[in-house]
């Protein structure tokens, strides 16, 4: 396995989220209610793994019918990643946490996580994003800790392992943000 390289902030990664939803809106058409660009490389300038994170959000995780779209977009469905790291204290069924991940057949590094919508994990995923945008010394905080963690030659795996718990540490922040500020999911961005 490699280890986890980070690397610095790219304008180009919007550009390419932006095909790539183009992509995906045009084989999953309406069962795509939202596709949002997520993770650290839809934050602007903030360092991250060279590796687009995408969140299609749909009204339910119906493989029979994702797989074969996702299939036509160049995305191979990776059944060895069924669910998002539950934060401690999370209420409610661990179905709250059940998504569908696929990952670029060729090209372009890019993870999709598919989620349903309203589910804790979905709102996550957005939450986090929009805070951070909001927050820049927060997002430094998070790009730092990311660069020190890469330096230790880690797998994936234990990099997200590590990682976890200071992700909730960031959304305990950005809950009482949203709750301060009304926040809600904007618009789709594709």
């Amino acid at each position: 396995m490699q280890p986890v390289q980070i690397v610095a902030a790219s304008p180009a990664w919007a550009r390419e989220f932006a095909a790539l939803a183009a992509r995906l809106r045009a084989c999953l058409g309406a069962r795509a209610l939202r596709i949002d660009h997520i993770g650290s490389t839809s934050v602007p300038g903030l360092h991250a793994k060279d590796i687009i994170d995408v969140q299609v959000t749909v009204a339910e995780l119906d493989v029979d019918r994702l797989v074969p779209a996702f299939a036509l977009a160049g995305f191979d469905h990776r059944p060895d990643n069924p669910g998002d790291h539950r934060p401690p204290g999370a209420e409610g069924p661990d179905l709250d946490w059940a998504k569908l991940f696929f990952a670029e057949r060729m090209g372009r590094p890019t993870n999709v996580h598919v989620r349903v919508l309203g589910r804790p994990n979905q709102r996550y995923a957005l939450l986090f994003r929009d805070y951070l945008r909001a927050h820049p010394a927060a997002a430094a905080a998070y790009a730092e800790l990311k660069r020190r963690l890469a330096t230790l030659g880690l797998s994936r795996g234990l990099y997200a392992d590590v990682k976890d718990p200071a992700c909730d540490i960031i959304m305990a922040a950005a809950q009482d943000w949203a709750g301060a500020t009304a926040w809600q999911p904007g618009p789709s961005d594709g």
